[in-house]
């Protein structure tokens, strides 16, 4: 599993659902760089258990991520047409009628695997037959990317460990803070506390480069 913080997003182009049904054949993170922050995560599969209590987390909270002008999305590797019939579901019988931010269909898996989230290994056999190890589905990750399409921040849970959307919320406040303040920020910090100025080397090139 590769550690991507201070490196740039890997591109990609995929079939999404956006809007909550739009069937989308090229969407690109790159649509973002230089206009906003972006929070990208990944969930295992469609028409699940702990998944749609995220992506409705992330739901609730949309309108505060994007007063920060901070796009939210989502991928898996399941198939745009089976993104779009667990939209079609109410949340009370299970799915995700109501989602509005975009759903990527990782189909290929390569954009899971170049994030180094993907669950499983495969190989070939002599006869050249691909042999899969694992599910091969993506596991909980969580990437922060900031206007320059660099990783500043990333978590990969495993599959029965949902994430906390809050603590999503506060790393776009604490990136923020910094962009703006060009000051750190300690443990627990939340938005409206104080920061710490730094004198620091990295600090002084990141704000340079941005």
């Amino acid at each position: 599993m590769s550690v991507l913080v201070g490196k740039k997003a890997p591109s990609f182009k995929a079939g999404a659902i956006t809007k909550g049904g739009v069937v989308t054949s090229d969407f690109s993170l790159d649509q973002f760089v230089g206009k906003q922050h972006v929070v990208f995560f990944f969930y295992p599969k469609d028409f699940t258990f702990v998944c749609p209590t995220e992506l409705h987390a992330f739901q609730e909270k949309l309108a505060e991520f994007e007063a920060r002008n901070c796009a939210v999305v989502a991928c898996s590797t399941d198939t745009e047409e089976s993104h779009w019939g667990w939209l079609q579901m109410e949340k009370n019988a299970g799915g995700i009628k109501g989602i509005t931010y975009p759903i990527v269909a990782d189909v290929s898996k390569t954009i899971s695997d170049a994030y180094g989230v993907l669950a499983g290994e495969y190989t070939y056999d002599e006869e050249g037959n691909l042999t899969a190890t694992g599910p091969m589905i993506a596991y909980r990750g969580l990437f922060l990317i900031d206007k320059n399409g660099v990783v500043m921040h990333q978590v990969v849970n495993n599959f029965p460990l949902g994430r906390s959307v809050d603590e999503a919320l506060r790393m776009v406040d604490a990136l923020q803070f910094f962009e703006e303040n060009g000051e750190v920020c300690p443990a627990n910090w939340t938005k409206g506390s104080e920061g710490m100025k730094a004198d620091h080397e990295g600090v002084a090139t990141y704000l340079a480069n941005h």
